[in-house]
């Protein structure tokens, strides 16, 4: 079995991913890990780390507080919670979120993971310090026998694309 987990994201990065919040040391130290629900559970949850309202039609990007480790043919697939979808109908702007393993520990944010969702229901919804809004699953990977990937990431969110001499 691989290594792979989650840890909180450094204090130095929370401050800076934060800088809006008040009392930003007790924000940090109550950080809500990412967990599974039963061990049936495929997911991880993710937890707002402070209260957010998402208003019908709006588009929000929630900081977690959380970047995820894993092995180099791996990667971590973000989703909304079901219930989410079902009861709310928020979705992710990005539909499924593609955290890649050379994501952490990146120069720009240290693999901070992001979710970005949006309301596409017809009520505002209110997402509680706390409560799992989105979970996490690690998938493994395979690549082309002709692959040639050479690049190396050197950023966080699109660094993907800087400097790629395939454009």
């Amino acid at each position: 079995m691989g290594k792979r987990g989650f840890e909180k994201i450094s204090k130095e990065q929370f401050e800076k991913d934060f800088n809006n919040h008040e009392n930003l040391n007790a924000l940090y130290n109550q950080i809500k890990f990412t967990s599974r629900k039963t061990i049936g559970s495929a997911g991880y949850d993710f937890y707002a780390v402070t209260d957010y309202l998402i208003k019908k039609g709006q588009s929000i990007i929630i900081p977690t507080g959380i970047k995820a480790y894993m092995e180099s043919d791996e990667w971590l697939a973000i989703y909304i919670r079901s219930s989410f979808g079902f009861k709310y109908n928020i979705r992710l702007m990005n539909q499924v979120g593609i955290i890649d393993s050379d994501y952490y520990d990146n120069k720009d944010n240290e693999g901070h993971i992001y979710i970005a969702l949006e309301n596409q229901g017809s009520m505002d919804k209110q997402i509680f310090k706390g409560e799992s809004f989105a979970q996490g699953v690690f998938n493994k990977y395979l690549v082309a026998e002709n692959d040639s990937a050479t690049n190396i990431r050197d950023g966080g969110i699109g660094s993907t694309d800087r400097g790629n001499d395939d454009e």
